[in-house]
């Protein structure tokens, strides 16, 4: 089959319209609010309140992270149910997983620093790659305002991101111009610096953020270095519209210590591995971005959105013995047009159309590497990768009465890679994979706070592109430039769910919210790393069952209890592997893996936190919180497993800025990590190489840290 081409033509129709509600509902004039309130969840897409959404979905403050380091989002991500958020070596390099989806995105194959099977955005822009691979690059808590993350299977609205959503906003809300600067230092060697502010320009408000973060790291081989710079400018054209301009730019640089054995890490956790140490591997990364967006207000009945983006990417790599210049860029643009109204009496809908297009294209150029750790001179090859990812689609959102509420929505997905080498074009090639996704909920209000849902939806993630490039195995990767054993991931999710806020006047309690959800994902073609992350395949079938709650309870007289639990169930249903790797006992060399438990998944994640500010302390909170996970295989004959691990944690944070007189006011933090100084893991490589037949995959998990921080703030 021809690969789908979606050139200027399409990408001008793209643009016109676009779902971007980030803060938008807030943002917009007062005659827009009027007519587009309904969009209060960005990352949902759907263009109704939260207690609306049959999807779940937590939203979160800049409290969630108050005091912490902010470097990598598993700061701000502790306490969502359903997610799994592992610092690899203690900076910006998260191991993210929503359900299982994308635990597969640690060990080898450029893994590092990235994410797979979630989608992540930037103030509703896509971070995420047309492969569905996303670089975290820009994502820092130093420019992060609030976090939407939406846990529920999302493809029919967002296409390639069977794993959910998560959408980082970094607008700040402000009436008057104001400025923050914030210092945090720490234990080996962490310093972070952000200068932050905003002005007005009549009705428009233009902000900034600059960060700027070093750690010397405490394995070997892991220290890194991120500046990023944030901004942008919103401004209301006439009374229904409103444009915005938002730039980001990202200089990231991060060493990678690699995978140990268990005696290594039981011997001394912070060395590093000797051949990642040798070859000095890293990653540095250069990113730029430029999104602007329009929000148009028709009427009372009706309005659309436009967005467009471009990134350019320049990375550098050394890594498996090579030294790679990547030069890349990712351009697209998505919308949405919305149009409300009366389907019968009592009865009224919300019909959105909208579209998507992203395109990633640019070289690699491969090169030796010298025994220092540098680029040699000889160039090995010269390689085009291109991804193209297209996506339409309609959601209705059918009101009956107050109460019920009825979602029917579907999404078509053209995703096509194409592969090419000046040196050795025999292998140019490209793939294409389409599909439709479908889903459909219901939620029935109990109260304006309160409601219930259940939902059927489908799911699909393209492999990465990674993934399809294969690897050198015994020197057999000469027939193939696209890897033609894997298909896309495609899962079915049934869900239950309800969430309730409750404030109150009476009693002893101020206010509580809690947010419930149990779910069935029949998963087929799950991708599975091989050889840790050097080459992938397909399982055929697999199934995860689970229940994740999440509950905040605030007192009158000062206290607040925290805490996401999240317990699952994932097996392999159908897995028959036939390799060279496992089973080499047996003539044909067969495994048959069916109802193991699959990898990288815990059964248990519980995560608590608990703090007291009485009126007696003046604005000054005691914290402390337990974060906890089970074991969980890591190879798929479920020989390896990482051990369960409970870390603690204990500070002081201001929950104000104390007044300093002409507008000035300072707040500050003290926190300790891993307060017992525990040993655990914090992240390991999935089906690892098997070295003198030792698994070599454990990643060990930061010690105890001090963190200190002290912020100014004018307004």
């Amino acid at each position: 089959m021809r690969p789908i081409r979606f050139d200027t033509i399409y990408f001008f129709a793209a643009l016109t319209v676009s779902p971007l509600a980030d803060a938008r509902a807030q943002e917009r004039p007062d005659s827009a609010k009027s007519t587009l309130s309904v969009i209060t969840v960005t990352a949902s897409r759907s263009g109704l309140g939260l207690h609306a959404t049959a999807l779940a979905i937590t939203q979160l403050t800049k409290l969630s992270w108050q005091g912490k380091s902010g470097y990598g989002l598993d700061d701000a991500l502790s306490l969502v149910p359903g997610v799994l958020a592992q610092s690899r070596y203690g900076n910006g390099d998260v191991r993210l997983s929503i359900r299982g989806f994308g635990s597969r995105g640690a060990g080898d194959r450029s893994n590092s620093g990235t994410s797979r099977g979630i989608r992540l955005l930037l103030n509703g822009i896509p971070e995420t790659e047309p492969d569905g691979r996303t670089s975290l690059d820009g994502f820092d808590l130093g420019t992060a305002e609030g976090i939407e993350v939406v846990r529920s299977n999302a493809s029919a609205l967002w296409g390639n991101a069977a794993g959910g959503v998560i959408n980082v906003s970094t607008i700040p809300s402000f009436t008057a111009p104001f400025a923050e600067q914030q210092s945090v230092v720490g234990g080996f060697g962490l310093k972070r610096f952000s200068l932050k502010g905003g002005t007005l320009f009549g009705p428009a408000r233009a902000f900034g953020t600059i960060v700027n973060s070093s750690f010397d790291g405490w394995r070997k081989n892991s220290m890194s270095s991120r500046t990023i710079l944030d901004g942008g400018l919103v401004a209301p054209l006439g009374d229904r519209t409103t444009f915005r301009a938002l730039l980001m730019v990202s200089l990231n640089r991060f060493n990678i210590p690699g995978p140990l054995t268990q005696a290594q890490v039981d011997a001394d956790p912070s060395q590093a591995n000797a051949t990642y140490l040798s070859r000095l591997e890293r990653r540095d990364n250069k990113v730029a971005r430029v999104g602007l967006t329009l929000d148009h207000a028709i009427d009372a009945d009706q309005g659309f959105s436009v967005m467009t983006f471009v990134t350019p990417k320049y990375l550098q790599r050394s890594e498996r013995g090579t030294y790679r210049d990547f030069n890349r860029y990712h351009v697209g643009g998505n919308g949405v047009y919305r149009i409300s109204g009366n389907y019968a009496d009592n009865v009224r809908g919300t019909l959105s159309v909208g579209s998507d297009l992203a395109y990633q294209d640019g070289t690699i150029l491969f090169y030796g590497l010298t025994p220092q750790g540098t680029r040699a001179t000889d160039l090995r090859d010269n390689k085009r990768e291109g991804a193209n990812n297209a996506g339409i689609f309609i959601n209705d959102n059918i009101a009956f009465g107050d109460q019920w509420a009825l979602s029917l929505g579907a999404r078509y997905d053209a995703i096509t890679y194409t592969y090419s080498s000046n040196i050795t074009p025999k292998l140019n090639t490209t793939k294409s994979f389409t599909g439709v996704t479908p889903k459909v909920g219901l939620t029935y209000r109990l109260g304006a706070t309160h409601s219930v849902y259940a939902s059927v939806g489908g799911g699909v993630e393209a492999p990465a592109g990674n993934e399809t490039d294969p690897a050198s195995t015994f020197g057999q990767d000469t027939v193939y430039n696209i890897n033609p054993l894997l298909d896309p991931v495609r899962s079915v999710t049934y869900e239950i769910g309800t969430r309730r806020v409750v404030i109150s006047s009476v009693g002893p309690f101020a206010e509580w919210s809690y947010d419930v959800a149990a779910f069935l994902t029949d998963v087929k073609n799950e991708i599975v790393p091989y050889r840790g992350g050097r080459f992938y395949f397909t399982a055929a079938k697999a199934q995860r069952t689970g229940i994740e709650a999440g509950t905040s309870l605030r007192t009158k007289d000062g206290w607040l209890l925290q805490g996401a639990v999240t317990m699952m169930n994932a097996r392999y249903k159908n897995y028959l592997v036939d390799s060279v790797h496992y089973d080499k006992t047996k003539a044909g060399r067969f495994a048959n893996y069916s109802n193991n438990e699959v990898v990288g998944v815990p059964d248990l994640t519980l995560n608590a936190a608990v703090s007291y500010a009485p009126d007696v302390f003046d604005g000054l909170r005691v914290r402390a919180g337990v974060q906890h996970t089970s074991k969980y295989w890591i190879d798929d004959a479920n020989t390896v497993r990482v051990p369960s691990a409970t870390v603690y944690s204990a500070g002081l944070t201001t929950d104000r800025a104390y007044d300093l007189g002409n507008g000035f006011g300072v707040r500050g933090s003290i926190i300790v990590n891993n307060l017992t100084d525990t040993r655990f893991i914090g992240s390991a490589f999935l089906n690892p190489d098997i070295v003198n037949n030792v698994p070599l995959a454990y990643e060990p998990g930061l010690p105890r840290q001090v963190l200190l921080s002290l912020s100014f703030e004018r307004r």
